[in-house]
């Protein structure tokens, strides 16, 4: 199986050339299919190209990303970004919060939903006043805060007050820049918002609305890379951090862009969001905005080298835990959003002492929170989080490195089928596959599960599989379910190291137990070895509440003392300190 991107390159030499000189000719992945790839080359091999040729094939690495970064802070340098990345404090010495939500005046909120929350208000007014300036302004969101609604009624109020002002909105995936986007053409109008894909996106995998402002060439079915003058008049351009690097490649001016909005900030690596500031914006007229979390997921680093060197730290989470103007939530630099709009409170419980000194305020609608706490498949009416204790076996296939645990997977199909089987009884609502999500932190269970519910017949015929998300932790951050059901997987001690040296696992992060466990707006379902998951400070609080709450149910731990405990984990070696 091949792993490859569009505009990846590869050199072919034909397997009978036996020159001293080897012919080579490069070419280009144009678009990838379920079996097949579409290649493009110069006109020199298709003229010599002859049908049933047989070609050695040679894949690339692609080298822009790097290319990208390593320009990105060249160009910091260049147009001397320092207070802007290393901000001191020499912030305006003077400014003035408008108000917003006055009705006397033209300070009108675009979103009424933000005039009753004292926080989300707060953000908007210094970002429009810009009092950080020059320093970055940082609106810390937890799960469910709402930070990208805040985001866009930020853009909004800039744009009324400022018909100069043209605004830069980024995100390091593509999924959080299109929901950015959508929030903006429904808010902005469309005339106002252009979304910039990069050229190796398949248009197939974009929706229809955002098809009609993007730079699509419908003659080729691609995108294409835009001209400055094309893009330049729109108040506001939406694009990832690595391609808002191509603008300063074509010729955007430096001064363009009067702010540059960073959304889900904390996901990206420093020198990936430097790609959407150094060559874009001024450091003495522009405002950088960022928005993220920094207690959930951050960059994926996969060289130990790159890790030890924190180069895996994004630029929001460095600001808050090593910059003083950050650590102390000075309202002038940083506002963190306290209002939960998404879960039950026993579900936000725990990551909320865990992560955010317990500040977080339950807001959620009340019958969409509450409308699993009726359930009969709960342990404790009233009380919708689930921990079924089981002794299951995580097993590896042979020649692949990732884990399954078959035992866990039955576990949570039972309860799957009972959900639906409930549904519309005793006030339950109707259930459908966009209102459940299965995490696994290993891509074979994920796998596995997937492959159990197709082969189901009662679960296939009962939902509609294309639209149920089963996938990793890292493939739900900024994504929220009804129903979330998690499978932990890990049951065999010796692995716990395993999943620390190579940062897997649910024991090697506590970040990624905070964005799993708070995908969950109304019924949160955990599968996994207590005994195992007790080793680890954080799951073993979350097993301990589930069991002061009569939330637990499976293996009985409840029923055994902690001396009983210490001898279980013991012989499954748990407490080994190579462990």
């Amino acid at each position: 199986k091949l792993i490859c991107s569009c505009r990846d390159f590869l050199r072919v030499t034909r397997s009978d050339d036996t020159a001293a000189e080897i012919t080579i000719y490069e070419g280009r992945v144009h678009k990838i299919e379920q079996k097949k790839l579409r290649l493009v080359f110069p006109e020199t091999f298709v003229k010599n190209f002859i049908s049933e040729m047989k070609f050695n094939v040679e894949f690339t690495f692609n080298r822009l990303t790097l290319r990208l970064q390593h320009q990105a802070v060249e160009l910091a340098t260049e147009h001397q970004l320092g207070d802007v990345l290393f901000p001191s404090g020499a912030a305006k010495s003077s400014f003035s919060l408008p108000k917003l939500r006055s009705v006397k005046t033209k300070y009108i909120m675009f979103n009424h939903h933000l005039e009753n929350n004292p926080e989300q208000l707060k953000a908007v007014q210094h970002i429009v006043a810009g009092s950080s300036q020059p320093a970055p302004y940082v609106v810390f969101g937890p799960p469910g805060t709402g930070k990208t609604v805040t985001l866009v009624e930020a853009i909004n109020q800039i744009l009324k007050l400022n018909s100069s002002a043209h605004i830069l909105a980024c995100a390091p995936t593509n999924s959080a820049c299109d929901v950015l986007c959508e929030l903006l053409l429904s808010s902005c109008g469309s005339d106002q918002v252009y979304r910039m894909y990069a050229q190796s996106r398949d248009p197939a995998s974009v929706s229809t609305p955002l098809l009609k402002h993007c730079n699509i060439d419908e003659k080729q079915d691609c995108f294409s890379l835009p001209k400055p003058e094309d893009l330049m008049p729109f108040g506001v351009i939406v694009t990832t951090l690595y391609t808002a690097g191509r603008m300063v490649m074509i010729g955007v001016p430096v001064n363009h862009f009067s702010h540059v909005f960073v959304d889900e900030a904390g996901q990206g690596l420093e020198s990936e969001t430097v790609i959407a500031i150094a060559g874009l914006l001024s450091p003495q007229e522009g405002q950088l905005v960022l928005a993220g979390d920094p207690k959930q997921l951050g960059p994926i680093v996969h060289s130990p080298i790159a890790s030890k060197h924190q180069f895996g730290m994004s630029l929001v989470e460095r600001l808050m835990d090593f910059n003083g103007l950050y650590k102390t939530s000075n309202p002038r630099f940083v506002t963190t959003l306290q209002r939960n709009y998404r879960s039950h409170e026993a579900i936000l419980k725990i990551p909320n002492e865990e992560f955010y000194d317990g500040k977080l305020q339950v807001f959620a609608d009340k019958e969409e929170r509450e409308a699993f706490c009726s359930w009969d498949g709960l342990s404790m009416k009233g009380f919708p989080v689930i921990f079924h204790g089981v002794m299951g076996k995580d097993e590896r296939e042979q020649n692949s490195p990732s884990f399954f645990n078959v035992t866990e997977i039955n576990i949570l199909f039972k309860y799957l089928k009972q959900l639906l089987d409930d549904q519309e009884k005793k006030g339950l609502p109707t259930i459908s596959a966009e209102d459940i999500g299965i995490i696994a932190p290993y891509r074979k269970q994920a796998e596995k599960i997937r492959l159990g519910l197709k082969d189901d017949r009662e679960l296939s015929q009962k939902l509609d599989l294309t639209h149920l998300k089963v996938g990793s932790v890292e493939e739900f951050q900024g994504q929220e379910k009804k129903i979330i059901m998690i499978s932990t997987v890990r049951s065999t001690s010796s692995y716990v190291k395993m999943d620390r040296d190579f940062n897997t696992g649910f024991l090697s992060n506590d970040k990624r137990f905070n964005v799993a466990i708070t995908r969950a707006k109304s019924l949160l379902i955990v599968v996994g070895n207590p005994l195992i998951l007790r080793s680890h400070p954080v799951w073993k609080k979350f097993i301990d509440y589930c069991l002061a709450m009569k939330g637990y149910t499976g293996f009985p731990l409840k029923d055994t003392n902690e001396n009983d405990l210490v001898l279980m984990m013991a012989s499954l070696r748990i407490l080994d300190t190579e462990c």
